[in-house]
């Protein structure tokens, strides 16, 4: 992964004064242990890393089994004009049985359209490191903002492929379902100048994949019905949040929150605020309110929920529930491949979104954080806020974060006995260790600023308990989670 990105910062940018394209590289690893590479533009103008790869260098060359690795998701069926292949079909038809990529396309019309067909056609995909992706992106920084306001363009390209059920038209509905005054304020506030049912707006909606014409008609995709909807839950009734109060000293409180993705997610904030405890503090000149948990770090999960959720599986809401113990959040389905549930865990899940269209128009309505963030708000919270990590489980259809609202709480609702037997100081050692993964003990006492003897003495204990591993010997020793 290194390696390639040093050989993508050599990509040659095309004279082109409309726009900058992309700085890509690509690295093939040969079943015989031959590594070569290239970039963008390396031996022709405007040729992609992964053509000039492929076709350029091995083309007579048999590549079954090879491993290639691409700072940028390969073009998909359809992103090139025929009969010129995309770089994803160039991958399949050569063979290659893996594929590790570093960021998704950031045009969200197009964005993992090329990871969904090399998944489709039986290539292993892999993500690269978040911390990877953020070099690529910053290195992509003009491209990728191009890419999101190209979006915005009046264009006639059609998509092909697509990633879920709800891009495609929703014959049951029509323009009349959707909120015109949604609509008004995300052109408003994603700087798309057109008028509601202008020329202007259909083909850009179209573009988007929240309308789609047919004979002259023009009807809401499932997409755009559940971003702009009055009511989308007349045609996709679990399309919703089901919110659920539960305390010892108050009766249970049931809520149900619908209407358009971009109402619940405002919607689900107001009612985390008005049950979550609150004090107000009267320190400074200006009061403040003070939540009994970070409304920011329940406002991203929420959220990311929102929309990152997968809106195919029928019968399966989101559930919102605060109890004495816990803030529990369900959001249905699997982590999207390749993202795997140990990568969610761990909180080191690299970008990709399920839904690329839903998180572009959030994104463009400030509603959540931009690309690559990743956990970054819930990864401060052992730091931050003296909060542990939030529990991460599946529970089928569910991926479900449980976030305990104390150290006590944490005890309890993880489930490990082992975890009684830790002290609060050493319960946040432990929380650190599951976000770093590994440490050394003098790390270990820099972190929480704690003599030799007292880090000694919790990664001792720790490791009797078999919560953490120690490995290696002399300068070399650290601990690892296990």
């Amino acid at each position: 992964m290194e390696m390639v990105i040093v050989v993508m910062k050599q990509s040659i940018q095309e004279p082109r004064p409309d726009k900058v394209s992309p700085n890509v590289g690509a690295l093939l690893i040969m079943p015989n242990g031959t590594i070569d590479t290239a970039y963008r533009g390396e031996l022709r103008q405007g040729d992609h890393a992964e053509f000039t790869l492929l076709e350029r260098k091995y083309r007579s060359v048999k590549l079954d089994g090879s491993i290639l690795f691409a700072t940028l998701e390969p073009c998909a069926p359809g992103a090139r004009k025929h009969p010129k292949l995309s770089c994803a079909e160039r991958i399949v038809n050569a063979r290659i049985s893996k594929v590790w990529i570093g960021i998704e396309d950031p045009d969200p019309t197009v964005d993992r359209k090329g990871i969904k067909y090399l998944l489709d056609n039986g290539v292993e995909v892999e993500m690269f490191d978040a911390d990877l992706q953020e070099v690529i992106r910053e290195c992509n920084k003009q491209f990728i903002k191009e890419a999101e306001e190209r979006a915005k363009r009046v264009k006639e390209d059609v998509t092909i492929h697509v990633l879920t059920e709800k891009e495609k038209m929703e014959s049951k509905s029509s323009l009349e379902d959707l909120s015109k005054e949604d609509i008004a304020t995300f052109l408003k506030t994603a700087g798309i100048g057109v008028e509601i049912n202008s020329d202007s707006f259909f083909r850009v909606f179209t573009q988007l994949g929240m309308i789609e014409g047919k004979n002259g008609v023009f009807v809401p995709t499932g997409l755009g019905l559940l971003l702009f909807g009055n009511r989308p839950q007349l045609l996709y009734p679990n399309a919703l949040i089901r919110a659920t109060f539960r305390t010892a000293n108050r009766k249970e409180e049931i809520a149900t929150i619908e209407g358009s993705l971009l109402q619940q997610a405002i919607q689900v904030v107001k009612w985390y605020e008005n049950h979550i405890g609150k004090q107000i503090d009267r320190s400074q000149a200006k009061r403040q309110t003070i939540y009994d948990y970070p409304v920011e770090v329940i406002r991203e999960t929420a959220l990311n929920s929102i929309c990152h959720r997968d809106y195919d599986i029928e019968g399966a809401p989101i559930y919102f529930e605060i109890n004495d113990e816990a803030i529990i959040v369900k959001s249905p389905g699997m982590p999207v491949q390749p993202l795997t549930m140990e990568q969610i865990q761990r909180f080191n899940a690299p970008s990709l979104s399920r839904n690329p269209k839903i998180m572009y128009v959030f994104d463009q309505m400030d509603l959540v954080e931009q690309r690559g963030l990743g956990f970054q708000t819930i990864k401060e919270l052992p730091d931050k806020y003296h909060l542990p990590l939030p529990v991460v489980a599946y529970e089928d259809p569910y991926v479900v974060f449980t976030f305990a609202r104390n150290m006590d709480s944490y005890k309890e609702v993880t489930g490990d006995d082992r975890l009684k037997e830790l002290n609060e100081d050493e319960l946040r050692g432990f929380n650190h260790i599951r976000l770093v993964k590994s440490i050394t003990r003098k790390e270990y006492e820099g972190h929480f600023g704690y003599d030799t003897k007292k880090a000694e003495r919790h990664l001792t204990h720790m490791t009797e308990l078999k919560l953490i591993e120690r490995k290696g010997s002399g300068p070399n020793t650290h601990y690892e989670l296990i």
